[in-house]
């Protein structure tokens, strides 16, 4: 028999909903912190430059930001399978958009930390921001408190 038929069903998939959509608040709130610490580092740390590359844990706000992130990616890939198991189109949407993005502020992070570029540190700011929009997203998407079927 399918589980889309078997009686309690629709208290299982909501209950998957509001894991995603519990997952979803702490994704958000990592990546809040993820732009705090990025951005105090970008004050108050050793700006890589052309010639000179940083390494990724040359600092302890830096160093923290790097695990952070690497914890991002992790808790971003669990939303995606979340997601698929909860059975929702446009949550599963936005979580893998979600994930992209938090991969390609990581991208732009690693070659910022080679030299340096203006463009790499915007990029890694708009990819957070939109990967923020993402989970911010799916807050909205997913009523709280409210059971789905």
């Amino acid at each position: 028999m399918s589980t889309l038929t078997e009686p309690g069903t629709g208290s299982a998939l909501a209950t998957r909903l509001e894991r995603v959509r519990m997952a979803s608040f702490g994704a958000l709130t990592m990546l809040v912190l993820q732009f705090v610490i990025g951005t105090a580092y970008n004050l108050y740390g050793t700006a890589p430059t052309a010639k000179k590359s940083v390494g990724l844990f040359s600092s302890p706000l830096l160093a923290i930001h790097v695990i952070l992130g690497i914890l991002l990616v992790i808790v971003a890939a669990m939303l995606v399978v979340r997601a698929v198991q909860a059975k929702s189109g446009a949550v599963l949407a936005t979580s893998i958009a979600g994930l992209v993005a938090i991969l390609a502020a990581g991208g732009a992070g690693s070659s910022f930390a080679q030299d340096g570029a203006d463009g790499a540190s915007l990029g890694m700011a708009i990819a957070t921001a939109v990967a923020m929009l993402c989970y911010a997203a799916n807050l909205v998407i997913i009523p709280h408190g409210k059971r789905q079927g």
